[in-house]
């Protein structure tokens, strides 16, 4: 007994001194997921409404007056560039604005209480016992404000323009808003919501809606001899072929998204004449032919329109006002209603004879900065638009009022 109890603690003993297993190895850790960022949402197009101001709503009045038109050219981005002292500085001079000056102006407008409305809206046609006439709409505003017309001539970026401080074409930008391209200075590509009257109105509407109520923005005036805002469309009577055709082809495709957004957009369109040609002279058969190749050129890109500007301001047949020529005649068969000439004031009648509406505009430029001072007070002060540190030295008539 007391030799199995020595046996039995001795196992004990052994089993007590015998090293321990090594403790089972724990896994490792896993390893952290790498979380890939976010890819950035893509730009959304942002909603865009465009309303009726003959319509009847509450807090709006019904306006009785003048509905005001001023009209620009393309602005000036580079000042440097236009006004260099060559050939073409005084003729900026007189016709252009610059960018600031755009602005300036702009911004007067506003304070002063003028609000946007589309020149589409200010005259209709109606029947009137079976003979189609031309009336002047009820126009209902927000109560304190006037209507103001803005229309804008020879937007097509000439090959002269590029070369003399302006943009070079319209793009829709990355945040698929309508935007500039062109060259500065140094020759760097620029895109920009800033240098262009385009972009910088719909700018200023962004921060500023109650300037546009309606959604309106202006009414681009268009050539088509160099195409359309910046796109070469045009055909060549001179020489042509299949390879040149292509290439206006996709010029024409390039510029129908900027078209289509313009107009979801508030802008609408105008023709210029496809030549810029003179309509005064009386020649019929270039009267005739450049219609046709606007209609074919612009007209089958930007849709139909009512509106012709007069290229020079030159009424069709001398006197629009009191005689119905035969210029005349044939523009309203191809569908124009609203004639529009330059002058002092923004004056405008209905024909009496002919379904039809003549009007005038007024032009803020380099010319009236200088020389109108008091026509345009009702809109803006030139001393404290014109910026004379870039402009050419030349006379101003109120410089020393």
């Amino acid at each position: 007994m007391r030799r199995l109890f020595s046996l039995v603690l001795l196992l004990l003993l052994l089993t007590a001194c015998a090293p321990s297993a090594p403790p089972a190895e724990e896994p490792p850790p896993p390893e952290p997921e790498i979380q890939e960022p976010e890819p950035p949402a893509p730009p959304v197009q942002e909603p865009y409404e465009i309303k009726d101001p003959t319509k009847e709503q509450e807090g709006y009045v019904l306006w009785r007056g003048r509905v005001e038109h001023l009209f620009f050219h393309p602005v000036i981005a580079y000042p440097e560039l236009a006004f260099d002292g060559d050939s073409q500085a005084n003729g900026l001079d007189d016709f252009m604005v610059t960018v600031d000056e755009y602005n300036k102006i702009l911004q007067s407008v506003y304070d002063r209480g003028y609000v946007l409305v589309d020149i589409n809206s200010v005259w209709s046609e109606y029947n009137d016992n079976g003979v189609q006439r031309m009336k002047a709409n009820d126009l209902y505003l927000p109560e304190g404000k006037k209507p103001l017309v803005l229309s804008y001539d020879d937007t097509n970026y000439y090959p002269y323009m590029l070369e003399n401080g302006l943009t070079y074409k319209l793009i829709i930008g990355e945040d698929l808003k309508i935007a500039s391209w062109g060259l500065d200075p140094e020759g760097n590509e620029v895109v920009s919501r800033d240098l262009d009257a385009i972009p910088i109105l719909d700018k200023f509407v962004e921060e500023h809606p109650d300037f546009s109520p309606f959604g309106a923005k202006g009414c681009l005036s268009l050539t088509g001899y160099e195409g359309i805002l910046g796109y070469r469309t045009q055909t060549d009577t001179k020489e042509w072929d299949d390879v040149k055709e292509a290439a206006r082809q996709k010029e024409r495709e390039a510029v129908k998204p900027i078209i289509e957004e313009l107009r979801r957009t508030g802008w609408t369109f105008g023709s210029h004449t496809w030549g810029h040609i003179r309509l005064g002279d009386g020649n019929m058969t270039r009267i005739q032919a450049d219609t046709k190749r606007w209609m074919d050129e612009v007209g089958s890109l930007v849709g139909e329109t009512t509106i012709l500007f007069y290229p020079h301001g030159e009424r069709p047949d001398g006197n629009d006002w009191t005689m119905t020529g035969p210029a005349f005649q044939f523009l309203q068969e191809q569908g124009f209603r609203v004639f529009c000439s330059v002058g002092i004031e923004s004056f405008s009648a209905i024909k009496g004879d002919i379904c039809a509406v003549i009007c005038d505009r007024l032009h803020p430029d380099g010319t009236t900065l200088r020389h109108s001072r008091d026509r345009y007070l009702q809109f803006y002060d030139a001393k404290d638009i014109m910026d004379l540190e870039v402009r050419p030295e030349r006379e101003i008539s109120w410089a020393e009022e």
